[in-house]
């Protein structure tokens, strides 16, 4: 691979320019409903934040290379340059300003994916060597290694191993026919192993057949947050091949927004050909699950609680009523957040914003919308479907000294089956 430069990165960026982002450039009115949208300009009030503005690199690279306007401007040293200076300038807005949540380009009248834009001029960041210390370690470790934060099939056994000691339930091994292959992140593997207890104990309630994949056990595709497209690639034919291998009908991806919009949407096209097995969210599961009668609850939670979107799972993905169908099983208290569902705010750890240390402080601030709409509901728990959002949502709350409990609504789905009931009595 040849090494970063300047012109390489114009080169990626004109490859990303096809008719569809033409057309968006084209369209664009400069309404400003966009900045509206985005909670790094809502938070900080400066309008470098404006989401439009972050894909200005590639909108001077359209300009000049593709209509006839920017080619005159250009031929009479007119046009706006792309250069060094450039990408220094605008690498901060691109990876630390943005998570790629997508509400920009759902409140966009004119229908531009702005997120999709800032996501293809990523493309370009990284090959001119413009992209953040932390996201070059997390896609060179997921590479290498086959994790992000380095985590290794020695650490899922040893998560599995405290399962089977503490609880007497499994997570079978590259089970071959199992119906299920889960999937897990790093951060549910070393943070919240609870999450790995709550699946042994539903799929044995359900009575399914499942198997984690010692090859390809990781969801997070750090090459879709870096914005390269052969890491993300690599990353998800892993996955592939070892659902293929082990002949399992359905792939359930975890709590886990990009790891999601990876193996589920973007999938297909980054290996060239269609799957040949399912992939679900592990929330459309657990709904299929309890509307076939396969899994029974028992009791509510009495706490009043509200449930954060993970932006790719709800805005991007689809997964909305599912969450819900699942709380209101299991909480009595239920609230919704202002703007929830689709239009729900970010938590301002997604597209890698999280594992970019030089972003925390704007991370931070960006907080404020979430902490705004947790204080006008004055709930007493959070609960979210992200081990991203999760990790993220624990830091905004520790900074701001706000005392909520944040829980994975799987493992909360779990607390309440029948049988772990029973066994308790």
């Amino acid at each position: 691979m040849s090494a970063p430069s300047v012109e390489k990165g114009i080169q990626f960026i004109k490859g990303q320019i096809d008719a569809p982002v033409a057309s968006f450039f084209s369209a664009c009115v400069h309404c400003g409903l966009c900045a509206e949208a985005c909670l790094f300009f809502t938070e900080t009030g400066d309008p470098k934040y404006t989401p439009i503005n972050k894909v200005e690199p590639m909108r001077r690279i359209w300009e000049s290379e593709f209509t006839l306007f920017g080619k005159l401007k250009s031929m009479l040293g007119m046009g706006e340059k792309v250069d060094e200076a450039t990408f220094a300038e605008w690498e901060t807005l691109v990876y630390d300003g943005c998570t790629l949540c997508g509400r920009c380009s759902l409140v966009c009248p004119v229908g531009n994916d702005i997120s999709g834009m800032i996501r293809k001029v990523r493309e370009g960041f990284a090959a001119a060597g413009h992209a953040p210390e932390g996201l070059i370690g997390a896609s060179t470790r997921a590479v290498e290694i086959g994790s992000p934060m380095g985590v290794k099939l020695p650490a899922v056994k040893a998560q599995i191993k405290h399962l089977q000691q503490d609880t007497g339930l499994d997570a079978p091994l590259d089970v071959k026919g199992a119906e299920y292959m889960v999937l897990l992140s790093s951060m549910e593997i070393m943070n919240f192993p609870e999450y790995l207890e709550a699946i042994a104990r539903i799929m044995k309630q359900a009575g399914k057949t499942w198997t984690i994949a010692s090859k390809a056990f990781e969801a997070t595709n750090s090459g879709i947050q870096i914005g390269v497209s052969d890491i993300a690639k690599v990353l998800v034919s892993r996955i592939v091949d070892a659902a293929e291998e082990l002949g399992v009908k359905t792939v359930i991806s975890p709590e886990c927004g990009h790891a999601f919009t990876a193996i589920r949407w973007d999938g297909a096209n980054l290996i060239g050909r269609p799957y040949n097995f399912e992939v679900k969210h592990i929330l459309e599961v657990l709904d299929e699950f309890v509307e076939q009668g396969l899994i029974k609850t028992e009791g509510k939670e009495d706490a009043k609680v509200t449930y954060h979107d993970p932006c790719q799972i709800a805005r991007k993905g689809g997964v909305v009523k599912q969450p819900r169908n699942l709380l209101n099983k299991i909480a009595n208290n239920f609230v919704e957040m202002e703007d929830g569902g689709e239009m729900n705010w970010c938590c301002g750890g997604g597209g890698g914003v999280s594992a970019n240390e030089r972003a925390d402080e704007v991370k931070l601030t960006a907080f404020n919308k979430k902490k705004s709409q947790l204080q006008a509901l004055g709930v007493d728990t959070l609960v979210t479907a992200c081990a991203n959002c999760r990790l993220t949502l624990e830091e905004g709350l520790e900074e701001n000294e706000m005392d909520m409990p944040i829980v994975g609504l799987t493992e909360m789905l779990a607390e309440y089956l029948v049988e772990d009931k029973k066994e308790e009595a």
